[in-house]
């Protein structure tokens, strides 16, 4: 279970999601590159940011530029890795806003060129819904963007099964990224949704957020219980479970420490079986629809 196909490209199953290294008080940009080189050393060739993972809106496309500069210091081939960044929210005095307009798409995504050092975005996503403006516009404007050369391949994010099959009709969507983990499995819909139409289903937030990823096992007891029996963590476990539910589930959970992203890449190796994945199905506290 190393590879997984998303649009045009193999990638391997888990991704590294870049998020916790820019929206943290304390961010480190040397252990962010160390982090960043530890994944790519040990096989991940897909990296999950946004121009919004940043402090505020004097500080975007932070994330971005981290990821440029890492790869530019990186001694692997950097046409094996896949960069995924995300346009169409906003961080305005620090919070999270959203601006889907066909116009804010086109900036940020153009900021986006200019953050990552690239002529071209790998994959393109957007980031999510804005209620004042018709979907279909703001997707239909990352085909436009395609069809310019800006972006190679479209994706989706935080969509429901209708505004993804709205997508498909618009554009040559390719993946859809949606919080799943343990905690939260109201999801498994859109990844059913994926599995029928060979849409990539990136899973964010799939140790439960960088504020509980530690406390997993505690809030689920089945997942500790199976994790002790196999010698793994309960953290790795949920990767594996998440895995588990479809063959186009990619999960990217965060990471800001290299320790933290190659524990994760262990996860690749767990392959659960029947009676396992049962045990892990059972509501636990914690769990949320």
């Amino acid at each position: 279970m190393r590879g997984r196909v998303l649009g045009d490209q193999e990638v391997f199953v888990i991704g590294l999601g870049a998020m916790p290294m820019s929206t943290r008080a304390d961010r480190d940009e040397p252990s962010a590159t160390r982090t960043i080189h530890a994944a790519l050393d040990a096989g991940v060739t897909l990296i999950d940011t946004a121009d919004a993972y940043c402090w505020d809106e004097h500080d975007v496309g932070h994330n971005e530029r981290i990821i440029a500069e890492s790869l530019r210091r990186w001694n692997g081939d950097q046409d094996t890795v896949l960069v995924a960044t995300k346009g169409g929210s906003t961080r305005l005095g620090g919070g999270w806003q959203v601006d889907g307009t066909p116009v804010h798409l086109r900036q940020a995504c153009e900021a986006s060129l200019v953050a990552l050092d690239v002529d071209q975005i790998g994959l393109y996503q957007f980031h999510r819904p804005d209620p004042s403006v018709p979907y279909a516009e703001s997707v239909g404007a990352l085909g436009e963007l395609q069809r310019e050369g800006k972006i190679r391949l479209i994706g989706i994010s935080n969509a429901n099964t209708a505004q993804i099959a709205e997508a498909v009709g618009e554009v040559p969507l390719v993946s859809v990224q949606n919080e799943l983990s343990p905690d939260f499995r109201s999801s498994l819909d859109e990844v059913r949704y994926c599995a029928d139409h060979g849409l990539a289903f990136l899973a964010w937030g799939a140790l439960g957020g960088r504020e509980r990823a530690a406390d997993l096992g505690r809030r689920h007891p089945a997942f500790a219980a199976v994790a002790a029996q196999r010698g793994v963590t309960p953290q790795q476990l949920a990767l594996a479970w998440a895995l588990a539910q479809s063959p186009t589930v990619i999960p990217i959970p965060g990471a800001s420490h290299p320790q933290s992203i190659l524990s994760s890449v262990a996860a690749a190796d767990i392959a659960l079986s029947t009676e396992e994945i049962a045990a892990l199905e059972r509501p636990a506290r914690g769990q949320r629809a």
